[in-house]
């Protein structure tokens, strides 16, 4: 049945969003129970819910754009084709992750994220288009989300640079978000 779903079934179906960093999104989960103010290091000081999950959908105009969360974060691989992942680890170092199905070609079904790790991520293969999850904790606010800035960062992961610009400048085409 996956099979003959399409991008904007599984958009209509799973109530999805555009969103300015992962593609299409909807917010699943956000913790009711709450880490206090100076509960947890800096920068979390001012709390945060324990925890938070999200569908996301990533389409080549509607990529994963170029960010970093300040919390750690679990990539999930649901339906579609894979997500090539690009990571920019704080080390100076990078790293360059399939999350997808194909568990004997070396792809992931889970992919971790340490915070504040710059990532940036792109569907490959022939349906179009990539269902994920991302599970957060703590819980993320708006506040832990930063927008990389691609210039500054393909100068800085040289390794990387044309694929960081390549997944830039397909966001915001063809109606995907901005």
């Amino acid at each position: 049945m996956a099979d003959e779903l399409a991008a904007e079934d599984v958009r209509n179906l799973l109530d999805l969003e555009p969103n300015a960093t992962c593609g299409f999104v909807r917010i699943t989960y956000v913790s009711p129970q709450s880490i206090a103010a100076g509960g947890l290091p800096s920068p979390f000081g001012d709390g945060r819910p324990v925890g938070s999950a999200l569908y996301f959908m990533v389409t080549p105009t509607a990529p994963v754009r170029l960010h970093r969360i300040r919390n750690d974060q679990l990539y999930h691989y649901y339906l579609g084709d894979s997500l090539e992942v690009f990571l920019l680890r704080n080390d100076g170092s990078s790293e360059r992750v399939i999350v997808g199905p194909d568990l004997r070609g070396g792809e992931r079904i889970q992919l971790f994220i340490p915070g504040n790790t710059f990532h940036t991520a792109r569907v490959i293969g022939r349906r179009r288009w990539f269902l994920g999850a991302s599970t957060e904790w703590p819980g993320v606010v708006p506040a832990d989300v930063e927008i990389g800035e691609v210039d500054d960062l393909a100068a800085q992961y040289p390794g990387v640079s044309a694929d960081l610009r390549a997944i830039a400048a397909s966001v915001g085409q063809d109606g995907g978000p901005v």
